[in-house]
């Protein structure tokens, strides 16, 4: 089909972001679940309850629109979610897989903020001002999440670089972790 309007681009960039918030919902439950921190968990599965709401919002848009929501892969989060299910595979200490979780999460909110914004525009160009406030609803959202991410990872790092401390300690001779703490000591 060409496209020859922005409300037909709209509606495809629509059913690309419905069937994104799909995948989604499908690969949050298995990143919840390997996570070891209990608030990266907590955070996974408080995204779960959101993007449902977020998918409820598309289909209030699509019937509004007299559109089908359906008929349309998001190849985009397609991508991210492969390289999220490589992090969950990674045989890795779970610090570091907490860290590498939490850099997938942030890919696809990411590209969930940039899909966002673009349909919210395009809404407020074509006068559908309820479904632009929709949007920007969830565009917010998705912000927020990002923004705890961020904040998650502030501690989460610091542990994983802590692993990496204690295992260059391991591999010092005994001499040198002396020597090495004293180094460390002096550099306070």
């Amino acid at each position: 089909m060409k496209m020859t309007t922005l409300r037909e681009l709209y509606v495809e960039e629509l059913k690309d972001i419905y069937n994104a918030e799909n995948q989604l919902l499908k690969a949050l439950p298995l990143m919840a679940k390997a996570a070891s921190s209990e608030e990266l968990q907590a955070a996974f599965k408080d995204h779960i309850k959101q993007t449902t709401t977020h998918v409820e919002r598309l289909q209030t848009i699509f019937k509004a629109l007299n559109e089908t929501p359906t008929g349309k892969k998001c190849k985009g989060m397609e991508g991210v979610i492969a390289e999220g299910s490589e992090m969950i595979a990674e045989d890795a200490d779970p610090e570091v897989k907490d860290a590498g979780l939490i850099s997938a999460a942030q890919r696809a909110e990411h590209y969930e903020m940039a899909a966002y914004g673009c349909v919210r525009t395009y809404a407020r160009l074509l006068g559908e001002d309820e479904a632009a406030e929709l949007l920007q609803t969830t565009l917010d959202e998705e912000g927020d999440c990002d923004e705890l991410l961020t904040k998650l990872s502030e501690s989460i790092n610091l542990e994983a670089v802590g692993d990496e401390e204690e295992e260059e300690m391991e591999s010092v001779p005994s001499q040198g972790k002396a020597a090495s703490k004293s180094s460390k000591a002096k550099a306070k």
